[in-house]
């Protein structure tokens, strides 16, 4: 089996593998202060938990947004599981040629989303990760990333809203009934999700303009892609593990050789 962590700013979304066949999944906390022993133990009581042994585990597939994270990482794999973990960087196979101005610059998880969305559901394809901040990657028909576009996550401008205007209060990040809000509350979250859902529906639409492909598929990932996925008539697909699925594949490219 091969275990799949894609360390991002909020969260750690790990996942095992059999084949393409995702046996488990679970999310931690990311925690710069965690120690590798902490960690270690941690994913220890979940596999003992789930009853799966860790000498099943014979590879370990990363990515990271958080560099400050990544040697207590690697250290834990070695120390718990006895495998160095691969991770997405120069001289690893993806498929993918990046037309980046400087592909060192392009995050690892965007990469796994491009391999695994081109891979899954052919080109061209757009893909949307609703994270802390939320990415697109636009993939062309011949397995080219051509780039994309980054904004605020949608729970990062709500709290950037509260944060900044004094009397403002904290609120749920939910729908509201109706884009017309009839109190502060709703007409925060009018602004925050109905406006969220108009960036991407007009992002969506002058990518695919660009792109000169009206039918390119739109691939939705992330935690909040939900929220927006209901409203907006640009998603095709939503793929909540698709990272963790183009870890996968690409661990799978690179052990063949």
């Amino acid at each position: 089996m091969i275990l799949t962590l894609d360390i991002g700013n909020t969260n750690i979304k790990t996942a095992l593998f059999e084949g393409m066949e995702m046996r488990q999944y679970w999310r931690i906390s990311t925690d710069r202060q965690r120690s590798s022993d902490e960690l270690g133990l941690l994913l220890m009581n979940l596999l003992q938990y789930n009853r799966i042994d860790r000498g099943q585990i014979d590879g370990i597939m990363m990515s990271s947004v958080v560099p400050q994270i990544n040697f207590t990482v690697e250290h834990m794999c070695r120390n718990y599981f006895g495998i160095e973990p691969m991770k997405i960087e120069p001289g690893v196979r993806t498929g993918i040629n990046i037309k980046y101005e400087n592909p060192r610059e392009l995050g690892s998880d965007r990469i796994a989303n491009a391999v695994a969305a081109y891979e899954l559901y052919g080109g061209p394809c757009i893909t949307i990760d609703f994270g802390t901040a939320t990415s697109f990657g636009v993939i062309s028909e011949r397995g080219e990333f051509l780039g994309g576009a980054i904004c605020p996550g949608l729970k990062l401008a709500a709290d950037a809203l509260t944060e900044r205007a004094a009397k403002l209060p904290r609120f749920e990040l939910t729908k509201p009934e109706s884009v017309i809000g009839r109190s502060t509350v709703t007409n925060m979250q009018a602004g925050i999700v109905y406006g969220y859902i108009g960036q991407v529906n007009y992002l969506i639409e002058r990518m695919k303009k660009e792109l000169n492909a009206p039918h390119a598929k739109v691939i939705a990932t992330g935690g909040l892609a939900v929220l927006v996925a209901e409203e907006s008539n640009v998603i095709d697909v939503m793929d909540g593990l698709l990272t963790l699925k183009g870890l996968c594949l690409i661990h799978a490219k690179n052990a063949q050789h």
